[in-house]
């Protein structure tokens, strides 16, 4: 078993009220002291019942409702709130969920048992929060609640790889898997933008959206700096978000590509109106990316219908002295140690606990801070790549996606499916 923590979640608060107390005038009266009948007493018992319901009521709003329900998603058990996402890992010998080689939407590259890894123990942890359960994942009953909706995941190459668990995990629940195809009969590949896979018995779509900034990404100024051959438009939105709207259950991520050899080493700069900002941070960056984005939701997306996540970043195990190292462990860390530029987590939270609307910040970056066991490592496709900052596919993407249908099945007050 693991344990600890890696960063500290940012929890939504509830302080105490400031109430003015108003000046009463007291009037003095006599008054003749009688004994109370029996109908006083059952008025009086009628009230305290009705303060006590009144109570309960408030008590359960409050403190599990807005006070778990916005930030992060939480469980409750008894009167406690629960924040999923501190716990550790526990062996569990009923994992891992599903089979990557017999799911035809699982890529070969996350594929790691049939890239040759031997070590099968990465596939048996199970996330245990401290203070409750995840409720187990049934494929078949989250079908059945899903029937005729549309989930729709946003972002790079993680999100992808999230897209492709949950269609591999709601896969054991077919019974007749030729009735479940990608919409356009394309092979997933990360090169394409769209990928849509529509499972025909309960018409249900899961759909992916390669979005890896969510912003625009364009053609810079005219007259501007020849080192700049690109840029990315913080105030808008990416060009195919149009296409987000009408959905069920919408699930963003981003962070990866906010990287200088991803941006500043290829000409790519950041633009704000007509202006370039090239002094500017990444950090700044990601911020005013992350509100154009909170902006489109509140006033774009109808959070009525529409359950919207924010996954926050997903931390690598790269070592070494240039960060090219790719060790990959056979089991999770006691202690959490990486090396990458975790502050987005912190900043996608603060940026969802200022909204207006409800959106759920999935802060999974502690979580996947102890599992340097669960990265493709040498185990790609082709196997010359070394890669720790993707997952095997089974694996942690599969975490995320059991909390975040456990989630929706036992603590969205909107009952998705009913």
């Amino acid at each position: 078993m693991t344990g600890g923590r890696f960063s500290r979640s940012i929890a939504a608060r509830l302080g105490p009220r400031n109430l003015s107390s108003p000046r009463v005038s007291i009037n003095r009266k006599l008054w003749v002291v009688r004994r109370p009948s029996f109908g006083d007493l059952a008025v009086a018992s009628c009230l305290a019942s009705l303060v006590l319901v009144v109570g309960c009521i408030m008590h359960l709003y409050i403190f599990r409702y807005l006070g778990s329900g916005r930030l992060v998603a939480g469980f409750t058990r008894d009167t406690d709130v629960c924040d999923v996402f501190d716990g550790s890992w526990v062996l569990d010998s009923s994992y891992p969920l599903y089979n990557s080689s017999e799911c035809p939407f699982a890529e070969r590259g996350f594929n790691c048992l049939a890239n040759g890894r031997k070590d099968m123990d990465y596939l048996k942890w199970r996330w245990k929060p401290r203070q409750c359960d995840v409720p187990l994942f049934s494929a078949r009953d989250v079908l059945e609640r899903l029937r005729g909706k549309r989930v729709v995941f946003v972002g790079d190459s993680m999100s992808r790889t999230q897209w492709e668990s949950l269609i591999c995990m709601l896969m054991t629940g077919v019974q007749d898997p030729k009735t479940v195809y990608e919409v356009n009969r394309n092979q997933i590949s990360k090169t394409i933008r769209f990928l849509g896979v529509h499972f025909q018995t309960f018409n249900l779509s899961i759909e992916f959206f390669r979005s890896v900034f969510l912003v625009q990404q364009g053609l810079p100024p005219r007259h501007g700096l020849k080192r700049v051959r690109m840029a990315l438009k913080l105030d808008k939105m990416d060009d195919i978000s149009k296409k987000w709207i009408d959905s069920d259950v919408l699930i963003f991520n981003s962070g990866h590509w906010w990287t200088p050899s991803k941006l500043f080493d290829i000409g790519c700069y950041f633009q704000v109106g007509g202006s370039l900002k090239l002094g500017m941070s990444i950090n700044s960056a990601f911020r005013i990316a992350l509100n154009t984005w909170a902006s489109w939701v509140e006033t774009k997306v109808n959070t009525n219908r529409t359950r919207v996540f924010f996954r926050t970043y997903e931390p690598s195990h790269w070592s070494g002295s240039n960060q090219k190292d790719c060790n990959v462990t056979q089991q999770p860390l006691s202690e959490a140690k990486v090396n990458d530029q975790n502050e987005f987590a912190d900043i996608i939270a603060e940026v969802v606990e200022r909204m207006s609307v409800p959106v759920t910040a999935l802060n999974v970056t502690s979580m996947g801070a102890f599992r340097s066991d669960a990265h493709v490592g040498s185990w790609s496709h082709p196997p010359t790549i070394l890669d720790c900052s993707h997952w095997c596919l089974p694996g942690l993407p599969d975490a995320w996606n059991e909390i975040v249908f456990s989630y929706l099945l036992t603590r969205d007050p909107r009952k998705l499916g009913k």
